[in-house]
């Protein structure tokens, strides 16, 4: 988009939504813990190429509209007919100073990036754009019972969000007769003579309409995730005589470190940040130094541990860091080797896991070689 183009995405969100049931409008229904308006608001709002939203809702359903999508959404109210909405929702685009605006039914909650922009990129060279999808199922007529069937060959099946040129749509707009209701947008541009052309649509913006179809709406959404991050940190004596476990590598080096377990201080502070992440203690609560079971036990059964405790809940992990701090031994010769054990433990690709080491320029315990400390960083997402 050049910076004198501004593209707004109208959402249309003012019908009463009967036939889905419910005493709620379908549109303010939840599905996946989010009202169905909020899972569209969401995917235009954090669309690169959206500069821009607007919700349209009927009189009387600001603070529905509010709660459903947040205080700072631009909120315009409906007309009596779809159209009389859309129009009311143009008039908001104007004022904005919008250029291009995407048309989008409240009713199907979940667009696709992908599909955005190719709507949105379509509008440099035609004045409207929609996604649209072949019929794929045999068609018949019926008067009750089976009549001929009807070809499919060159139908598709129209889905929203419908892009326009914002003078072509408003043109369109203008030039419908007022007495005649139209079946979308598209229909108005093409009345005038308007080049509006298709791009691939999905099935996932099948419009929600009747009660079982807020139930596939459910199964689509899944859970809403959470992204959650915590520290861990821990500290060992380096002492002579022990192994020096880092990382879940036995590291060659004259000392080890000292502790209850076999004292491998990047993957405790791991441990730590994981169990952190779901507010699940530190590791002295599930391993504690004063049951003799753990003594010099392998690290890599806490992290598993603190990982599994993520995974019960359903939850991911997204990526990992870990900070080794000593003067030595020099960690860089070892770093592929950690990493590579860690995201094993993990069940993660390496690429998901950091491991990075500094020193303290000689000042403080690291500083003066008597023990090695590691910070650590995990990032995980948990349903809501």
């Amino acid at each position: 988009m050049s910076e004198a183009e501004r593209t707004i995405a109208i959402i249309v969100a003012a019908g009463e939504g009967s036939r889905a049931g419910g005493d709620t409008p379908k549109q303010f229904q939840r599905v996946g813990g989010l009202a169905l308006v909020a899972h569209a608001y969401r995917a235009f709002a954090d669309h690169p190429m959206i500069d821009e939203v607007v919700l349209v809702v009927a009189p009387g359903m600001e603070a529905a509209a509010r709660e459903a999508v947040g205080a700072e959404v631009a909120i315009v109210m409906g007309g009596a007919s779809r159209r009389e909405s859309v129009a009311h929702g143009l008039a908001a685009a104007t004022a904005r100073r919008a250029t291009r605006v995407l048309i989008h039914d409240a009713a199907r909650p979940f667009v696709p990036a992908g599909v955005i922009a190719a709507v949105a990129g379509a509008l440099g060279k035609h004045q409207g754009a929609i996604p649209a999808l072949p019929v794929v199922d045999t068609l018949a007529r019926s008067d009750g019972l089976l009549g001929d069937v009807v070809p499919r060959t060159g139908l598709w099946r129209v889905q929203t969000p419908q892009g326009f040129q914002l003078e072509a749509i408003i043109a369109a707009h203008a030039a419908w007769p007022e007495n005649e209701e139209a079946t979308d947008d598209a229909q108005m541009v093409r009345h005038v003579g308007g080049s509006v052309t298709l791009v691939q649509g999905d099935p996932v913006l099948d419009k929600v309409t009747y009660p079982a179809d807020l139930v596939l709406a459910e199964a689509r959404a899944g859970p809403v995730w959470r992204t959650r991050t915590a520290t861990g940190f821990d500290v060992h004596r380096l002492e002579d005589g022990e192994d020096l476990w880092l990382g879940g590598m036995l590291i060659p080096h004259s000392r080890g470190l000292s502790g209850h377990s076999d004292a491998d201080v990047a993957l405790h502070a791991l441990t730590d940040a994981l169990l952190g992440t779901i507010a699940a203690g530190d590791i002295g609560t599930h391993f504690p130094p004063s049951d003799p079971q753990w003594r010099g036990a392998e690290s890599g059964q806490f992290l598993r541990h603190a990982a599994g405790l993520i995974r019960a809940r359903g939850g991911e992990i997204e990526f990992v860091d870990v900070t080794i701090i000593c003067e030595a031994p020099k960690i860089g010769p070892h770093r592929a080797a950690v990493t590579a054990r860690i995201a094993e433990l993990l069940e993660l690709p390496a690429g998901q896991v950091s491991v990075k080491a500094t020193t303290t320029e000689r000042l403080g315990f690291t500083g003066r070689g008597e023990g090695i400390a590691a910070q650590a960083v995990a990032t995980v997402r948990v349903p809501a």
